[in-house]
């Protein structure tokens, strides 16, 4: 395919379009889980291990595949990894059995899914200038949620009606489609050339005040939002057993529709930051979205449509301030250094990805099982506190004013 020059707006668009598609196996796993956990006999700290380590792949490939991107072309990173994504979703269709297998197939997609997530930001960031930039960065990280919500509904849509490996199998063809769309983007050289100092020198974004205010907020961000999307049609199947006349939408139905709303907040908290001081934004978001997860679990003793209805609201809290922080962080990286301050700020925040859902699960086990309220009021009031650790970093980081000098 030969490239073709693209406007600003054909670049957001293809961008964010082959980001959205190269996800839609991300939450593959998470919205069959009860399927998994029965087919598999899955403890609860095993269902963690598989959801988590997809996590565990990005944090551990995320620093490398992002820094290079500071060196060469951020366009081919991403059709790497967005080739990865196909053939690792492919794989886990065709040949996952159980526990180690589909760790293996699991870990490789998460090591895909680095290559295209900040890699497909820099691309943009490198093709997108001037004031249409941080819009443009809000846009595409609010994406995300577009494909969380993509995830949910084609693949528990497709698990329902055909199994889980057909619908695995169509997470696979999705990420070739994506591959296809930037295979057509202009090649674009990095704009600012080679940076001093090694390729994982991150001494000088951890000098950055501002912009590790941002990373460390993403940090308890993430843990908060993956353990959510992780475990949240587990927690509604949970829920709906428990009422005698359940309402009519399904859990992953359910957590379509809370992806669907986390992308609308995500935007508008974007829009908000753009508008008011960002890391005031952030920080009333992560207070209010911390606040409810203290609450959450106990929505499973009501009605289940009222549970459904807590799921929503909850996933639009926890996503206010999402594409706001990553924004944050992007813009006050140092010139040259964009690169590795995203590789940096995806390394902590998806580490939190992996660690939070994997603890959820030996939460669950520890104090009774999934069988029991009260193990999931611990489990989500535990990840509502290390959500609210986040305002405190935004709080430290904040730019100190000039000292007066009196004469």
């Amino acid at each position: 395919m030969r490239p073709l020059a693209q406007s600003p707006t054909s670049t957001i668009l293809i961008l964010c379009a082959a980001e959205g598609l190269a996800l839609i196996g991300v939450f593959a796993f998470p919205a069959l889980l009860p399927t998994f956990r029965t087919a598999w006999t899955l403890s609860n700290a095993d269902a963690g291990w598989i959801a988590g380590i997809y996590f565990l792949g990005y944090a551990l490939a995320v620093p490398v595949l992002t820094s290079l991107t500071d060196r060469l072309d951020a366009r081919r990173v991403f059709l790497a990894g967005a080739a990865l994504c196909a053939l690792a979703n492919g794989a886990f269709g065709l040949l996952a059995e159980g526990l180690w297998s589909g760790m293996l197939f699991r870990f490789l997609g998460g090591v895909g899914l680095a290559g295209v997530y900040m890699p497909g930001l820099k691309a943009l960031v490198d093709r997108v200038t001037g004031a249409a930039r941080a819009r443009a960065i809000s846009f595409y990280t609010a994406s995300f949620s577009l494909g969380t919500m993509l995830s949910f509904l084609i693949i528990g849509e497709m698990g329902e009606r055909f199994g889980w490996r057909p619908a695995f199998i169509a997470s696979a063809v999705a990420a070739g489609l994506g591959f296809l769309l930037v295979l057509g983007l202009a090649p674009v050289p990095p704009q600012s050339g080679r940076p001093a100092g090694g390729l994982l020198d991150f001494r000088p974004v951890l000098r950055n005040r501002p912009a590790m205010g941002y990373i460390l907020g993403y940090f308890a961000h993430m843990w908060e939002l993956f353990t959510y999307r992780a475990w949240v049609v587990a927690f509604l199947a949970f829920a709906q057993s428990r009422d005698p006349a359940p309402w009519g939408w399904s859990p992953t139905s359910v957590a379509t529709i809370s992806a669907l709303v986390a992308m609308a907040a995500s935007l508008g908290g974007a829009d908000l930051a753009l508008r008011f001081d960002r890391r005031r934004v952030c920080a009333l978001a992560m207070l209010a979205s911390g606040g409810t997860a203290l609450v959450f679990g106990l929505s499973a003793a009501l009605p289940y449509w009222l549970a459904a209805v807590a799921a929503v609201l909850y996933s639009g809290l926890i996503q206010i301030d999402s594409a706001a922080l990553t924004t944050g962080a992007m813009l006050e990286a140092s010139e040259g250094r964009q690169g590795a301050t995203v590789a940096l700020h995806s390394l902590l925040g998806f580490s939190a990805a992996f660690f939070g859902p994997l603890s959820q699960g030996a939460i669950l086990d520890a104090v009774g099982g999934a069988g029991l309220l009260s193990a999931w009021v611990v489990a989500f009031a535990v990840n509502g506190v290390i959500g609210l650790l986040g305002p405190l970093a935004l709080l430290w980081s904040r730019r100190q004013p000039a000292l007066r000098v009196s004469s």
